[in-house]
């Protein structure tokens, strides 16, 4: 079977615990009505060529080099999607009426409930997530267990949240640890999101939840990779590999190389398998 189209980040269903890929490629900005089941690939023989074409992901328009997952600069410049506030909440506005980028967009995106979310990835984590997001987010951070901790009614207040307890848990994931086996016990993410929940200010108290349960996440995966090594299309145009498993956005082949196939939305390529 050979598909081609323009990447977009892999879609995933959370059935139980069990995570189900599938890839969606597009024909510059209109989805493709079939999707790819990457997890029927797991353990077999695939291609994937690209040609060195890229097409911003807002736009359309054919470009030289992607930023922010697939954006022309001109679009990265100007886009709600790559303003500041989607990787700092606080900075978020649109609650108060007081416009970034696009206040309409912003509104419907911002000014909507948003959890704020303790998950194990390389590490114990802090994150923040639209409601739509969950369990979507926790499986494109590659976490293998996770726990909502607050629920507020927008976006800067979650970062406000995130912010304060920043102090005392990380919010990045080492993707090189977290593409390894990694586990947590249920009883370990209850215990932290118990100390988490300590250090939230009292002005946000009113948010936090105290009655989740978590959310184990268990990854298609035969094998993972020893010494990883990352590799990208720009370098590496042609890959013949077999798929060993997937995790977060990350293809894993059989020869400890990994591919994280989101950071290159945008960019057309041809699947063969």
């Amino acid at each position: 079977m050979i598909k081609k189209g323009n990447l977009r980040k892999i879609e995933a269903v959370v059935t139980d615990s069990k995570i189900q890929y599938n890839l969606r490629l597009y024909n510059i900005l209109e989805p493709q009505e079939e999707t790819i089941d990457l997890n029927a690939l797991v353990g077999k023989p695939i291609k994937l060529s690209y040609e060195g074409n890229i097409h911003c992901v807002v736009t359309g328009k054919k470009i030289k080099k992607a930023y922010g997952e697939g954006m022309s600069w001109d679009a990265f410049e100007n886009s709600p999607m790559a303003d500041q506030s989607i990787v700092k909440p606080e900075l978020s506005t649109a609650h108060l009426g007081i416009e970034r980028r696009d206040l309409e967009w912003e509104v419907k995106h911002h000014v909507v409930p948003h959890f704020v979310y303790l998950s194990f990835t390389s590490d114990f984590k802090v994150g923040v997530t639209r409601y739509t997001q969950i369990p979507t987010r926790w499986v494109d951070q590659g976490a293998v267990a996770a726990i909502k901790i607050a629920k507020t009614p927008y976006r800067q207040a979650a970062g406000l949240i995130e912010v304060a307890l920043k102090d005392f848990i990380a919010d990045k994931t080492n993707w090189r640890k977290m593409l390894q086996n990694q586990t947590i016990s249920e009883s370990d993410m209850l215990a932290k999101r118990d100390e988490l929940i300590k250090h939230i200010p009292a002005a946000l108290e009113t948010y936090v939840l105290k009655d989740e349960t978590v959310q184990p996440l268990d990854f298609p995966v035969e094998a993972y990779p020893e010494k990883i090594k990352s590799v990208k299309f720009d370098k590496v145009p042609l890959i013949e590999k077999t798929l060993k498993g997937v995790k977060g956005q990350y293809l894993i082949f059989d020869d400890n190389t990994v591919m994280n196939l989101r950071s290159q939305s945008g960019y057309e390529i041809e699947i063969e398998y």
